[in-house]
């Protein structure tokens, strides 16, 4: 019998050059295919000298936060937060896309002030309310080469109750409002604050047209008419939109359309608007709550089980109460919120649910505390349980409380 032949050694391939690795990463980043990158960026780290590579950990990083993976990179941070690499930036914004306001600012305080990091702070303090501070914020980066400053600045000024300032700020900044359709739609929500709609119609037509001649693409033939106060901070960055990704950005813009023809008293074209945009269940949340909240208050008393059933579709399915879910409460401006949670007290009222509005007007004292709305829809429920005395003198309270308001 023959001898069997020795099998030849196997011999390990050796790893490939992190140079190589790295022309890798940055294709794979490019071509927005993150799940590769995080791998790459492991195989880097797997073979990178003590203490680990500072370039593929803010890849990885990144990677993560793109591909929406906001928790795994917060692990990814806090597993590498014993070694001398700078994070914080990055974990504020997990942070923030975590809708962990407070925790978010605070990690920003101890950084050296740069035109990101301010940019970041602006944002965190318009979703927190404080859009005096993120204005005086924004005022600081008006030289800063940040393309979305200016979009930015003009959100926080209409939100601030500064929409009479929008032009001049405009004029100092020297940028014309249709320079951009993110700019052109801001502006318009700062002329419907001031009452001028036939130029914010204009205006949000101008937009319209702008987002569509920018991104070479044609809507499908839906009526685009309609909105409210809705001011998004985010702007857009992606080329190639599908026709189903262009009716889902332009949703604002339709919303807006369709609230100008509200105010002025175009009732039948306004609500065809409105429950176009509904029926197209458009991906953007917010757009599509503020067009059901205003559909609910165009119908008034009308169909009120089924403007219930609507507002239910917004509810944090945890909580025993109507509570706004997270994704909503994190997109939508105090103005808007408030619409909405007044708007259920009111249905609730009509509905004939008074235990329910009395419970949720207790829970509103908290949500808001520096308006007077909650105390307004609690006297409405105490009149309807014929106690208008203590109704009065609930509102008495409130007006030694917010003397300017009252």
């Amino acid at each position: 019998m023959a001898p069997k032949s020795k099998e030849k050694p196997k011999t390990s391939q050796p790893p490939p050059a992190i140079e190589d690795l790295f022309t890798t990463l940055d294709r794979h980043i490019n071509r927005s295919e993150y799940e590769q990158a995080v791998k790459v960026a492991d195989q880097v780290l797997s073979i990178a000298p003590a203490p680990a590579d500072e370039d593929a950990i803010r890849c990885k990083v990144v990677a993560l936060v793109k591909d929406d993976k906001i928790d795994d990179a917060l692990s990814v941070i806090h597993s590498f937060h014993k070694l001398p690499i700078d994070l914080g930036f990055q974990k504020a914004y997990c942070l923030y896309r975590q809708n962990k306001l407070d925790e978010a600012i605070a990690c920003l305080r101890s950084r050296e002030r740069d035109s990101e990091t301010s940019l970041l702070e602006a944002q965190i303090l318009y979703r927190l309310g404080k859009t005096d501070a993120c204005v005086d914020v924004y005022q600081t980066l008006k030289d800063s080469e940040i393309e979305t400053a200016e979009v930015n600045f003009v959100a926080g000024l209409v939100s601030a109750g500064k929409a009479s300032q929008v032009k001049g700020a405009l004029e100092t900044w020297r940028i014309k409002p249709t320079s951009s359709f993110e700019l052109a739609f801001n502006t318009a929500c700062s002329l419907i604050e001031n009452g001028n709609y036939a130029d914010a119609e204009q205006l949000l037509l101008t937009a319209r047209s702008s987002f569509l001649s920018s991104h070479h693409c044609q809507l499908f033939s839906h009526n685009i008419f309609a909105f409210v106060n809705h001011i998004n901070l985010e702007t857009l960055t992606d080329d190639g939109f599908a026709d189903e990704d262009i009716e889902n950005e332009l949703g604002p813009i339709s919303v807006q359309l369709a609230y100008v023809q509200q105010v002025l008293g175009q009732t039948q074209e306004s609500t065809s608007s409105y429950v176009d945009i509904i029926k197209r269940n458009i991906v953007d949340e917010s757009s599509l709550a503020v067009a059901v909240n205003n559909l609910i208050a165009l119908k008034g008393s009308k169909d009120v089980s089924d403007g219930l059933r609507k507002l239910d579709r917004m509810k944090d399915q945890d909580s025993q109460i109507f509570k706004l879910s997270q994704a909503l409460d994190a997109k939508l401006s105090q103005k808007h919120k408030e619409a909405i949670y007044a708007n259920r007290v009111l249905l609730l009222l009509h509905a004939n649910k008074i235990d329910q509005a009395r419970e949720l007007c207790a829970a509103l004292t908290g949500l808001f505390p520096e308006s007077v709305m909650p105390t307004l829809l609690q006297a409405s429920v105490l009149v309807r349980e014929n106690k208008a005395a203590k109704a009065e003198e609930l509102l008495g309270q409130c007006a030694d409380k917010f003397p300017e308001k009252s």
